[in-house]
């Protein structure tokens, strides 16, 4: 289903630089979503510190889309990103900082103490698979709940999961109340909706948005990997893992030194090297 997409007040694009976030634009846009309220959100996996776990070319890639087609950018992050989650020792996860149209908002950092010191695991598991809610999912979610614009509004927010990416992503519905809605809420309504329009897209109807809309894929893709996730991301394989060796020796060398030191593998029965 496509929803009227005329009844919302602001219609948020999540995107990575990946393909299917891209298809989700063009989409809309050619669904006749009004232009003047669609703003694009980017979570910056490394916090806009060193490249750790992602890619170093996706944040001017992102930004070169959103001025191409004069859209807003709001930017957000884990402060210290991967890293110091990985890297945390008896302290709380860091506060969460999202780029508003009133400036910089920080949030949160008061939680629990924890301890982590490993690698996310390969799961299905947002609680072992952490490194999705912690720097993404939970930080979109902030950033929700965190304006004040986005009460007593309608607001559509908008990802690119596909079915055929996974069973567990098949299971997702297309269209539902997002997990920050607070529309029959008694003090702050918040009307979100959760819209995943290339759920049900093959992967070459979202190769053919791109060539229809005429926009290179980015980077990554360019040079053989199939998929823009991180570019350390713990579901690689060895032909992956293999190729940032060659691209990123000291890359890859601090991910051997913190798996040695953790005790811990990525990939649980057989370390990177």
């Amino acid at each position: 289903m496509t929803p009227d997409l005329t009844s919302y007040d602001s219609i948020i694009v999540a995107v990575s630089g990946g393909k299917d976030g891209l298809a989700c634009l063009f989409a809309l846009l050619e669904a006749g979503a009004p232009k003047d309220r669609l703003e694009l959100w980017h979570h910056e996996v490394d916090g806009q510190g060193p490249s750790f776990m992602d890619w170093p070319s996706t944040s001017p890639y992102v930004s070169a889309l959103a001025q191409d087609f004069g859209l807003p950018l709001f930017r957000s992050r884990r402060e210290g990103g991967f890293e110091r989650e990985m890297l945390r020792n008896a302290a709380p996860t860091a506060p969460a900082l999202f780029e508003s149209p009133d400036g910089l908002i920080r949030t949160g950092g008061q939680g629990p103490n924890g301890t982590r010191l490993r690698f996310p695991q390969v799961s299905a598991s947002l609680t072992t698979r952490w490194c999705s809610s912690v720097t993404k999912i939970d930080v979109a979610d902030r950033s929700l709940r965190g304006q004040e614009r986005f009460l007593n509004r309608r607001t559509l927010f908008v990802t690119g999961e596909r079915a055929e990416e996974s069973p567990n992503r098949a299971r997702y519905a297309a269209f539902e109340p997002h997990r920050t809605d607070t529309r029959h809420g008694t003090r702050r309504r918040r009307h979100v909706d959760h819209w995943r329009p290339v759920h049900q897209w093959s992967e070459a109807q979202v190769w053919d948005s791109l060539k229809r809309w005429k926009v290179l894929p980015a980077l990554p893709y360019r040079i053989g990997f199939s998929r823009l996730s991180c570019a350390t991301c713990i579901f690689g394989d060895a032909r992956q893992f293999a190729t940032i060796r060659w691209l990123d020796p000291a890359r890859f060398e601090r991910l051997v030194q913190y798996e040695q030191q953790f005790g811990c593998t990525i990939k649980r029965t057989v370390s990177l090297e």
